[in-house]
């Protein structure tokens, strides 16, 4: 690379530092961050006399230190928006429509938006904001964070635990985008040599992928037939996963499958082999960690990689415990994961009556209406990612018009 890469880190929280951080270890890369969030960026700025230390653990148990800093953090996307070549939203999905209002003025052609994770119905979303400057710009979709880290101390301090082996990513290009380096290599040489960046075969796949689909069906069977009454103990989230909470991640699941299969009858030439079934994701990502591979429950509770995760809960008083609803298992996971997964299965005429029992009990604990009798009409489905809600409402609209599929 003759000239310096401008790399944008668009967040505050523990992903947000560890790539703007591992980023400005780059000697051709500029790495600028932009925060919207209450005061972070005067915070983090006013930290920005010494370095930043990032401590990585490794495999072999070791771990190494890396001292590094971005050159700016601020919140004025007049700064760190022009000029950027590549744009990382770091952020949970119900913030990255702030930051695409915020950027969209200043974004400039064959700029990459890449969602570190996009979750369900990203390029839906970027796409509406940006609107027709859309068409000269390239989105890449992840499926997740690369790295499980934790931030230590606020722009000082973050801790990257571990690295997944590898990371599906899709690549939506405009049509009028005239950028010829390629996307998937260069992201891979931002994140690091770790995780392998895997090509996913277009963004629908990523979509009926995304993770999100495993935390409202969880939710939905643990507390559809709570009493109301608080508990002693938070129970273990994905390692207190019974038979029925199973059954319903299986049978949705099964239903994103079955859509897959569906597009790919009616879109002639489109690959959609890269949907595969809950269970065997985790037993391809998790192998190592996973003791009893024989069902989809009994994989999930002794995945080592859980040990201790539990449900998100209040304490209502010291020692008491009530769910949180709240929390971003379904507060995110609703309208940003499994609603776009109903919209993209109405558009290819599949029957979803696993989505649609989570969804209507998700849905009144979020004082919502996306669904109505099994049809994504409620009067909130324009609060969410579905295709719907973007004026989409033919499956062919999904592959056709200003952007490529392909890199």
């Amino acid at each position: 690379m003759s000239e310096k890469l401008v790399v944008l880190t668009c967040g505050g929280g523990n992903g947000a530092h560890c790539l703007a951080g591992l980023a400005a270890t780059r000697p051709d890369i500029e790495s600028r961050v932009l925060t919207l969030y209450s005061d972070e960026a005067e915070r983090w700025s006013g930290k920005m006399g010494s370095n930043m230390l990032i401590t990585v653990h490794g495999d072999d148990g070791g771990t190494k230190q890396i001292e590094t800093k971005p050159s700016i953090v601020t919140k004025d996307p007049k700064q760190v928006v022009p000029g950027a070549d590549y744009i990382f939203l770091v952020v949970p999905a119900f913030a990255h429509a702030q930051y695409f209002e915020a950027m969209a003025p200043y974004i400039g052609n064959n700029t990459v938006i890449v969602g570190l994770p996009g979750q369900a119905g990203f390029e839906f979303e970027c796409m509406h904001f940006l609107g027709d400057k859309g068409k000269a710009c390239t989105m890449v979709t992840f499926e997740s964070l690369p790295w499980a880290c934790r931030l230590i101390e606020f722009g000082k301090n973050v801790e990257i635990l571990g690295f997944k082996d590898t990371l599906g990513a899709s690549v939506l290009k405009g049509k009028q985008c005239n950028l010829t380096r390629p996307i998937i290599e260069t992201n891979q040489y931002i994140l690091g040599e770790k995780p392998k960046v895997r090509r996913v075969q277009n963004y629908i796949a990523v979509t009926l992928m995304a993770k999100s689909i495993v935390h409202p069906p969880i939710m939905y069977g643990r507390w559809a037939a709570w009493d109301g009454k608080p508990l002693s103990e938070k129970p273990l989230f994905y390692q207190g996963i019974d038979e029925r909470q199973a059954e319903l991640l299986s049978g949705i699941s099964d239903e994103c499958v079955e859509t897959s299969k569906a597009i790919e009858k009616k879109i002639k030439g489109l690959d959609m082999s890269d949907v595969i079934h809950v269970f065997d994701w985790y037993k391809n990502y998790y192998s190592d960690q996973i003791t009893d591979k024989s069902n989809l429950m009994m994989a999930m509770r002794t995945n080592k990689a859980y040990d201790g995760l539990v449900h998100p809960m209040k304490e209502v008083e010291p020692g008491k415990y009530v769910p949180d609803f709240t929390y971003r298992y379904m507060a995110e996971d609703v309208p940003e994961g499994i609603v776009p997964m109903k919209g993209i299965a109405e558009l290819a005429g599949v029957s979803t009556p696993y989505l649609d029992e989570v969804i209507t009990w998700c849905q009144g604990k979020l004082n919502k209406e996306y669904i109505i009798e099994s049809k994504l009409s409620g009067k909130d489905v324009n609060k969410t990612r579905a295709p719907q809600r973007y004026g989409i409402n033919a499956l062919e609209d999904l592959f056709r018009g200003n952007f490529e599929t392909t890199p």
